[in-house]
């Protein structure tokens, strides 16, 4: 029996490279799976693509009203919503603190913490009249260490721990788990791509080489621990945080010559 058989489950940015990989999965588990983008004819492809236990959802995240209209229609469509997936979110063209435009760091923190305050903040409701279920929101580990020339990034993404963590304790309570996954350099056009305005993406900021597992991250790689933390498995796990990155924040690995 697939794993998530009568569970429904909002993804935001759900037409990106880490949120399709998340909507396929789900979707094969046999979960109802809704799409959340400002992307109208990526999401609406995804979903008829899928059939009929998904749908795609036009989302802003950072708009409350339009959160509020998203988790309508998912309780329209569905009956009840039991896992919210936050993974929307969007990258600063790469700037020196000081040659950062105010409007750049407003856009990022919107999207990336506001939004992701406010699907909480709109799903929690929703949550506990289902009975309960999980949130993941996804981070980054560049929410764990400094990052040059990518402050709002990284500032949006250090405030999601403390908004995970802070939510695990307001809605425990009410059978609702809260905990965040921070990915590293994964390979998908949100890294290898540049963010508008720039002409660098942040994929040649890094090199695998160093990494204790010297390749970037597939989609998959995180949807596998995505699927572990909703699943009852992970029925005892709320305010937690997984790094996975091959190694990134270990260091250096140790060269082949040398071992």
């Amino acid at each position: 029996m697939p794993r998530f058989d009568n569970q429904t489950v909002l993804v935001t940015g759900g037409t990106g490279g880490q949120g399709a990989s998340h909507v396929r999965a789900l979707h094969a588990e046999g979960a109802n799976v809704v799409i959340g983008a400002v992307d109208a004819e990526r999401g609406a492809g995804l979903a008829a693509e899928l059939g009929g236990a998904a749908r795609f959802v036009h989302l802003d995240v950072s708009q409350e009203e339009s959160w509020v209209a998203a988790i309508a229609e998912t309780e329209r469509a569905f009956g009840a919503l039991t896992v919210l997936v936050n993974n929307a979110g969007v990258q600063n063209p790469p700037a020196l603190i000081e040659s950062t435009q105010r409007a750049t760091w407003a856009r990022i923190l919107d999207i990336n913490l506001t939004g992701t305050f406010l699907g909480i903040k709109t799903a929690a409701p929703a949550l506990r009249r289902a009975g309960g279920g999980a949130i993941v929101n996804i981070a980054s580990t560049m929410g764990i260490g400094g990052t040059a020339c990518y402050a709002p990034y990284v500032a949006s993404k250090w405030a999601v721990r403390g908004l995970t963590r802070t939510a695990a304790l307001e809605l425990g309570r009410d059978n609702i788990r809260v905990n965040a996954i921070h990915p590293g350099v994964v390979a998908t056009p949100f890294i290898t791509e540049p963010a508008a305005g720039s002409d660098t993406p942040i994929a040649d900021f890094y090199s695998p080489e160093p990494f204790a597992i010297p390749r970037l991250g597939q989609p998959a790689d995180i949807t596998a621990l995505l699927l572990f933390l909703i699943s009852p498995h992970a029925a005892f796990i709320t305010g937690a945080e997984y790094v996975i990155d091959g190694g990134l924040l270990l260091g250096p690995a140790l060269p082949k010559e040398a071992a």
